[in-house]
């Protein structure tokens, strides 16, 4: 089987060796912190380091570290949200995240995503219908599943809309360093909201640039929610994983981080390159935006295909991936999910071939 469904990396990718380096000199410098409760807040040194690579006034009082940035999600959802309260998600959007919101009960709006991130416009028509969501779901850069990353111009004006209308911008951000050569870094909504009166609340993560394993993920927001949701997380867990946290601190204060970001992007673009070729020459009719980063693409097929009929016949070929309608809350049926992060790029020519005759074989 050959495996574009999951999105994580594949086992040659992952730092082995300088997990372990860091693991020891975490149990040799401060084996009390890595191996004894913390507090709500996560590893405080590790607060103050990532204040300090955000930049832009960021102080640790602000941040907040967590067992990876979907418990950080769902954390802050149950946070803000109450059952019935109006949610806008990019369509499509990840899917555990509607999964979470669902759950909530809340009401999910979908504003269809455009090459260049939310269709701003047609949000704009959603405020002016007298729609007044709690928040607004912006994956912004390097989408999952849909590849694109939010320009600019509409970073800048979500943040005027939510300084307007008083909603939440969630800023899902865990790709944002698995940039890719030729990438441009924008800034995020988070320093764009610096001295206005919109709400953003800024995630990311480590398991794209360490290792899924490690489950360290983080917040930065107004430090007054901060420390109302580390109290909510000391309630509940009393404190994330120190050991695990240790470890990415004693990566981050070393540089292993971005060696290991430098590696991983090199690895990532080669294996998207692979992708992109293989589709252009085997299944030509598919239309992508070509990632800047991260792990995705994105495929719509030609009107009338059935992604979730194509997936058993795909998967009796030897290949799989994960359709469209599961980033949905409609629609979907054409389009799929591909995922090169975890397909060495000498596989990604068969695993595609397999594709287009699982296609063919549909098609009849």
């Amino acid at each position: 089987m050959i495996s574009f469904a999951r999105g994580a990396p594949s086992a040659d990718l992952l730092p082995v060796d300088a997990v372990r380096a860091a693991a020891a000199r975490a149990l040799e410098s401060d084996p009390a912190r890595a191996l004894s409760y913390g507090t709500g807040i996560g590893h405080p040194e590790l607060c103050e380091w990532l204040a300090e690579r955000h930049g832009g006034g960021v102080t640790a009082d602000r941040v907040m570290v967590t067992n990876g940035s979907l418990e950080a999600g769902w954390m802050l959802f149950d946070h803000l949200l109450q059952r019935g309260d109006s949610v806008v998600v990019e369509q499509p959007s990840y899917d555990r995240t509607l999964l979470m919101l669902e759950r909530l009960e809340t009401r999910r709006i979908g504003v269809e995503l455009e090459d260049d991130g939310i269709n701003v416009a047609d949000l704009e028509q959603v405020l002016a219908d007298g729609h007044k969501p709690k928040l607004v779901h912006i994956i912004s850069n390097f989408h999952n599943p849909a590849g694109c990353t939010l320009s600019e111009d509409k970073r800048r004006r979500l943040v005027e809309l939510a300084a307007e209308h008083g909603f939440w911008i969630f800023e899902d951000d865990p790709y944002r360093e698995v940039r890719f050569a030729g990438a441009e870094e924008l800034p995020t909504m988070l320093a764009l909201a610096e001295g206005t009166e919109a709400k953003v609340i800024h995630a990311s993560s480590f398991s794209k640039t360490i290792s899924p394993g490690v489950r360290v993920g983080y917040l930065v927001g107004p430090p007054e929610e901060i420390k109302k949701l580390a109290k909510r997380a000391n309630e509940t867990y009393i404190s994330p994983n120190m050991l695990a946290e240790s470890i990415v601190y004693e990566l981050c204060s070393s540089g292993g981080l971005d060696a290991n970001i430098e590696v991983v992007n090199v690895a990532l673009a080669e294996r998207r390159d692979a992708v992109v070729s293989a589709l252009e020459e085997q299944i030509p009719e598919a239309e992508f935006v070509i990632p800047g980063g991260g792990y995705f693409l994105w495929l719509d097929l030609t009107e009338g295909s059935d992604t979730a009929g194509l997936l058993p016949l795909a998967k009796e070929e030897g290949v799989a991936f994960v359709a469209g309608p599961d980033f949905m809350l409609a629609g979907g049926e054409r389009s799929l999910r591909l995922s090169f992060a975890s397909v060495p790029p000498y596989d990604v020519p068969d695993g595609i071939a397999r594709i287009a005759r699982a296609l063919e074989r549909q098609r009849g």
